[in-house]
Parts: structure tokens; sequence; C-alpha cells
């Protein structure tokens, strides 16, 4: 069986194919912190951020005090010693990145754009999404990604993990988004504290009916000084094994719609901090092992998907 969005040997559709596909080219991220916060860090609805944060998902990002041009400015110097001819994208990672005004917001959007990146990738919860915020995210001029943190359809484990907002509304921001014709990649965790892996499906399922445009999955990686490192500690929580996550993956793989691009199969937890699973910081081996898995059973992406 040969994957449709395949150019090699992958049974599912990456993020490499789809941008070769899109641009004719490579494109890389340059990661920026334009200094938002999140609200569930500063009161609005929470305090503390969720119980695996710290600092926002941007650890390798410069210092926000740095400004959106420079910071872009470094990364291109960086991704361009290596890719010459890449395409670059600003990766508004760090934090929320739609909380904040609409005038603040398009200001450092349109910095990123001036700079000369190619297109954005915004990340944000669902819950700061408004009418106003998805149509400026339109006008920019350039190809808009938002990267919505679902991490979990299931609010038991929301409310636990500290997310502060619901399932229903990431439904009602994912489809404002949606509506707008925005390109939209929902970030999804396995690994969960209280989850086990037919939750874990479930999320993937569930997911898999909203046919997002992109998909990246994530381990649940404990770095030092989190909620989640005490509980670890404490004997309170148990990191997924190796070959569990493998499995996990390659299942719900087989639940998401084949042309939906996954933009990530594990994530990067920050090796100076990382506390568990010592295993993901072989992520080449990790890779590959779905690649072997998925093989081995001679199944692809969206073998099981169910409109």
């Amino acid at each position: 069986m040969r994957f449709p969005y395949s150019d090699d040997n992958k049974r599912y559709h990456t993020l490499n194919r789809y941008n070769r596909h899109t641009y004719g080219a490579k494109v890389h991220k340059a990661a920026i912190d334009a200094g938002f916060t999140c609200p569930n860090v500063d009161g609005s609805k929470g305090v503390g951020g969720c119980i695996y944060c710290s600092g926002g998902s941007g650890y390798f990002t410069a210092q926000e005090h740095v400004s959106v041009a420079e910071q872009f400015r470094l990364e291109e110097e960086r991704i361009r010693a290596k890719y010459p001819d890449a395409l670059i994208t600003a990766y508004f990672q760090a934090h929320t990145n739609t909380y904040s005004d609409t005038d603040t917001l398009e200001r450092l959007w349109r910095e990123a754009v001036n700079a000369g990146a190619h297109s954005l990738a915004v990340a944000t919860r669902a819950d700061c999404i408004d009418e106003e915020k998805a149509r400026l995210l339109t006008s920019l001029g350039v190809p808009v990604t938002v990267e919505l943190g679902l991490q979990t359809m299931h609010d038991s484990t929301a409310a636990l993990i500290n997310r502060c907002h619901t399932t229903a509304d990431f439904l009602r921001g994912y489809e404002l988004l949606r509506n707008h014709g925005l390109r939209v990649c929902v970030h999804i965790i396995n690994g969960l504290p209280s989850e086990d892996i037919p939750m874990m499906l479930s999320t993937a399922e569930e997911l898999g009916k909203l046919r997002p445009d992109g998909v990246k999955i994530h381990l649940m990686h404990i770095i030092e000084g989190t909620v989640l490192a005490q509980m670890y500690l404490s004997g309170g929580y148990i990191p997924m094994e190796k070959q569990d996550y493998i499995e996990t993956v390659v299942r719900q793989l087989e639940l998401l719609p084949p042309e939906t691009v996954i933009e990530r199969l594990t994530g990067d937890g920050d090796k100076s901090t990382l506390l568990a699973p010592q295993w993901s910081r072989d992520k080449i081996s990790v890779l590959g092992g779905i690649d072997k898995r998925m093989a081995e059973l001679d199944t692809w992406q969206g073998r099981c998907f169910a409109e």
C-alpha cells in the first residue's frame, strides 16, 4: 500500500511534504517570544499556568525584551547558515500569542512580516480568539497558521492540568478560525495525568472528526520546577513507556484524516531540565519506532478514520 500523501516511505502526511507541495521549498521556523503571558498565569482565569509549563513552550526563544524584528533576524541568520534557500516562518511560540489588544497584536505580527517572514505561526488558546483577532490574522498578507493548544478532549483532565478552558471553548474558537478561512494546527499531549490509552485515542478520534489542517502530537515531558515535576517526584505521576507511546501514536494516526498534516510526532523537552522520560532524549529512535511499527502492521494515517 502506498499512502497517497507521501512521496517516500512515510505512512503519514508529513509537514515537509506539505511545505514542498504547497510552497515548493523547505520551510523552517524562527521561534519568537513576543512577551505575552496567559490567562491561566496572570490570574484572569487561573495562576501558575498548566502544571507541566516551565515557561510557555518557548525555552529556546530569545529573551522577550529583544524586539520581534531582531529575534527574527537572529533566527534567520541561524537557519540560513544551514538552509540558505529555506522559507522562514515567524513562530510566535511562547505563551498565548493572541492574549492582548488588537493594536498590539497587529504591531508585533506586522513587525515579523516586515522583517521578511514568509509566513506566521501563532500559538494560542481557543478562548483567546474573537472575531476581531480572527479578521486581523486574515489581513496580514502572508500565510498564517494558528496553533491551538487543545491537549485533551477530556474536561476532567483539562481541570487537572489547570488548562482553565473547556472543550466547548475550544470548539467555539476552532470553528471561528475555520469560518474565517484560517489554517489551524491542533496540539494534543499523550501521557497526561489520569489519562489511559483509550482516553488518548478518544481525543484523537474526536479531533479527527473536525478535520483539522494540522496536528501536533506531543509526549508529556516532566520538566524541573513544574507542578508536574512535584507530582512525579512524590510518586503521584508515572510517565509513559516508550513502546506504549509508539503504539498509541500509531493508533492515533489511524484515526486522523489522511489529508491532515502531522506537524509533530513527539515534542522536545528542555534537555537541561528534563526529569523524565529519559528515553525521549533519543527523538530519532522514537520517530523510527513509529515508522517501523506502522510498516509491521501495514497501516497508515486515516486507515480507521470515520466521518
